[in-house]
């Protein structure tokens, strides 16, 4: 369903030159950001996987544990790409199609919307059953001798099991969310204070330098800081 509603946005009319101008802007800024996020959080992700898989070989960890938690990350972290992706392209449709009538830019803003709603979700409850499906059918069946009682009694194991995918969720989310607000606000605040304060114009005017960073903020403050949190 994400992927029909992502079509559904793509296959509308982007509008003017000059509002595929300002949208290519506002892309550009915002994947630079996502970019540049993304490789500290692939570096961190990296140093845990190794610390974590030389715990389970000491026998202090469950050997699943590594990559449940490399799971968690990377869905959370698709969910702030495909979130963010969907909203650059579809914020100058949105604007095209609500020119023409206020019903065509709502249906717009609403599927991308769903986009970011139907991945969150969609990819949460993947994770969950997979891994659940696999401890519980699975992993037993392979357990060496010294896990026999696990074998017996899977249901205690999973449950601790499956939190290090959360975990790894929760990791992403919290750079995505931290590092989308920090970025987010100086823009918005010197937007406004070029604006508002000393050249008398509204934060958003186009005339206003600042107004592509102030929505590059926003973007990447509200999807892959939002979505990765959900």
């Amino acid at each position: 369903m994400a992927y029909y509603f992502y079509r559904q946005v793509m296959a509308e009319s982007e509008g003017t030159e000059r509002m595929i101008e300002i949208a290519d802007a506002v892309r550009d800024g915002a994947s630079a950001y996502l970019r540049r996020q993304y490789r500290v959080v692939v570096a961190v992700f990296a140093l845990l996987f190794i610390l974590f898989l030389v715990m389970s070989f000491l026998g202090v960890q469950n050997p699943v544990v590594p990559f449940g938690f490399l799971t968690g990350g990377l869905f959370s972290g698709l969910c702030g790409y495909f979130g963010m992706k969907t909203a650059t392209n579809a914020s100058t449709r949105t604007a095209q199609a609500a020119s023409k009538s206020l019903n065509s830019g709502l249906q717009i803003a609403l599927r991308a919307g769903a986009v970011m709603g139907f991945v969150v979700v969609g990819f949460a409850l993947l994770d969950i059953t997979t891994w659940f499906l696999v401890l519980y059918y699975v992993f037993p069946a392979v357990l060496p001798s010294s896990f026999i009682s696990v074998a017996a009694n899977p249901l205690p194991q999973i449950t601790t099991t499956m939190l290090s995918f959360g975990m790894g969720a929760s990791l992403q989310a919290l750079f995505a969310r931290v590092g989308g607000a920090i970025s987010t606000k100086p823009a918005a605040v010197g937007a406004a204070r070029v604006g508002k304060l000393e050249a008398g114009i509204l934060e958003d005017d186009p005339r206003n330098p600042a107004t592509i960073a102030a929505i590059v903020g926003d973007k990447v403050a509200d999807l892959p800081g939002m979505g990765p949190d959900l």
